[in-house]
């Protein structure tokens, strides 16, 4: 695998800016090799060139342990531009040694991914948990295996997600799902999201989250345009109609699926406002042991 440059590794979060609740966002792989075919991070705006090619950061371990001992606890965010779980991690094992700095250091932990090689590092999670604040978040963009095999050809299917929900769950991790993107005549059918719903319930999901819709821009767009001619013949054409050279695109019926979502979500006892969701799983941390609540 080849390595880049890096002068750090975690990034304060501006105030007011914190989705879930974090603290400091850290990537430490460059690029993603699941081949998404939605994915924002492809978007020019980022400067990753050969986006499917991963690649480290050098020193990575080293920066990591400078900056969590200088910096003021929080919780770190992992994976938002690049799944931390990609197939080099098996192999490199970055993730795991810097989830055992973050346990080290006392800081907590809040983890984007769609792999369920995240259960490797369970014991770690764990140890973080007793610490300080824990949260994981799946991507689950369809319960259909089949048309998530094409929309995400590269990962574990939506059904080994759900699975792997399930393991976390039943270890005391606070855990639920990211149903997004919402792609617009792909994944935005009523029963399906009551289906994810019913699912992540039974696997123990504590919250989903959705903005129901996506983005498209530049390189993304180019991208997603390519893959819809070549799996849904005729759908770019739909799209170029209705949503035209638009950043954001909102499904159809995305208020009407809101409430569909809104009212499963109640049903079963699903959380998903951010607010209601970063309260429930940020815990109270002994003084002695680390800062306050209110100092996170």
């Amino acid at each position: 695998m080849q390595f880049i440059k890096a002068k750090t590794i975690l990034t304060k979060v501006k105030d007011g800016d914190s989705w879930y609740g974090v603290d400091y966002n850290m990537n430490l792989y460059r690029g993603c090799s699941h081949g998404c075919i939605y994915c924002d991070s492809r978007s020019s705006c980022y400067h990753i060139n050969q986006f499917d090619e991963v690649r480290g950061k050098e020193n990575a371990l080293f920066l990591l342990e400078k900056e969590l001992i200088k910096n003021k606890k929080g919780v770190v965010g992992i994976g938002a531009m690049s799944d931390t779980y990609n197939p080099q991690e098996k192999k490199q094992e970055i993730t795991r040694k810097a989830l055992a700095l973050i346990s080290k250091y006392g800081y907590g932990v809040s983890i984007d991914t769609k792999s369920d090689l995240i259960l490797r590092d369970l014991d770690l999670l764990k140890e973080i948990n007793h610490k300080n604040n824990v949260i994981v978040k799946f991507t689950i963009t369809t319960p259909k295996n089949h048309l998530s095999k094409i929309i995400e050809p590269r990962v574990c299917s939506s059904s080994k997600r759900l699975e792997a929900i399930k393991k976390l769950s039943d270890n005391g991790i606070y855990v639920g799902i990211m149903l997004n993107p919402v792609l617009p005549f792909l994944n935005d059918k009523e029963e399906d999201i009551r289906n994810l719903v019913f699912l992540a319930h039974q696997a123990g999901a504590k919250f989903i989250t959705s903005y129901m819709g996506m983005t498209l821009r530049d390189n993304q767009r180019d991208y997603y345009y390519e893959k819809l001619d070549i799996h849904f013949k005729g759908l770019k054409e739909k799209y170029q109609q209705i949503y035209i050279d638009s950043y954001y695109c909102s499904v159809l019926n995305a208020k009407g699926l809101w409430h569909v979502l809104k009212e499963e979500c109640e049903k079963h006892n699903i959380l998903y406002d951010m607010k209601d969701i970063i309260r429930e799983y940020k815990k109270e941390i002994p003084s002695n042991r680390q800062m306050s609540f209110f100092d996170l």
